[in-house]
């Protein structure tokens, strides 16, 4: 079972830190070498540690699929000059967006499939996401609610979403996704599961105060059982 149950200094909410695609993962530098190493075997990618806008908060601040990364205006140099490297070693494009939204992990959800976009980007950004990750991408809400990178997790196996979100916005994602949808929560009943959870195709890291029907639900959604 590639599934692993953790905290991260004693916070479950394990998605703030760091994202995964099916080519890499990127997480915060603060990250145990412990867990650092279990986080590459469990995902069965290479990890790399970085920070953004001085923070451990990759996953809240980055947004990207296996073709390209987007980073908020707020980075700093030396942040940009890692990605760079990143760029290089990857072969993927680097997107630095100049709206006043900063916290781009959040407003996202994406795969290899598609992209699922909060509403506060505008058409011209939305298109600068597209040729981006190469992917279709749309506007939608999740549950409501613009934050639609933390209330959902997306693989290109499925994708689970926070437990409220309508029937209308279920199929919207399916649509633009391509893949399975359903709806659940993390950490013990957490419904922001973009949050709670790092994952790809091959696996799944989450906060070790989940719940066993909640990890059913992610392996089923997700396609990992």
């Amino acid at each position: 079972m590639r599934i692993l149950q953790t905290n991260f200094h004693g916070d479950h909410n394990l998605g703030l830190y760091g994202k995964a695609c099916g080519r890499f993962c990127i997480i915060g530098n603060f990250v145990t070498e412990k867990d650092f190493k279990k986080l590459s075997e469990i995902l069965g990618v290479k990890a790399f540690r970085m920070t953004a806008a001085n923070t451990d908060l990759s996953g809240m601040f980055f947004a990207f699929n296996s073709n390209g990364i987007v980073v908020p205006k707020i980075i700093t140099e030396k942040e940009m000059s890692r990605l760079k490297v990143l760029k290089k070693e990857l072969d993927v494009n680097i997107l630095e967006l100049k709206t006043k939204f900063t916290a781009i992990g959040n407003l996202i959800l994406a795969n290899d499939k598609g992209a699922v976009v909060s509403k506060v980007f505008s058409k011209i950004e939305v298109n600068k996401i597209k040729d981006l990750l190469g992917v279709e991408v749309n506007h939608s809400t999740i549950a409501g609610m613009q934050m639609v990178g933390s209330t959902g997790i997306a693989t290109n196996k499925g994708c689970l979403i926070h437990r409220d979100a309508s029937e209308e916005e279920t199929k919207k994602i399916e649509e633009i996704l391509k893949v399975n949808v359903d709806i659940g929560s993390a950490n013990f009943g957490s419904p922001f599961v973009g949050a709670c959870i790092i994952a790809n195709d091959k696996g799944a890291v989450i906060g070790d105060s989940t719940t066993g029907p909640e990890v059913n639900t992610l392996m089923e959604t997700l396609n990992l059982l």
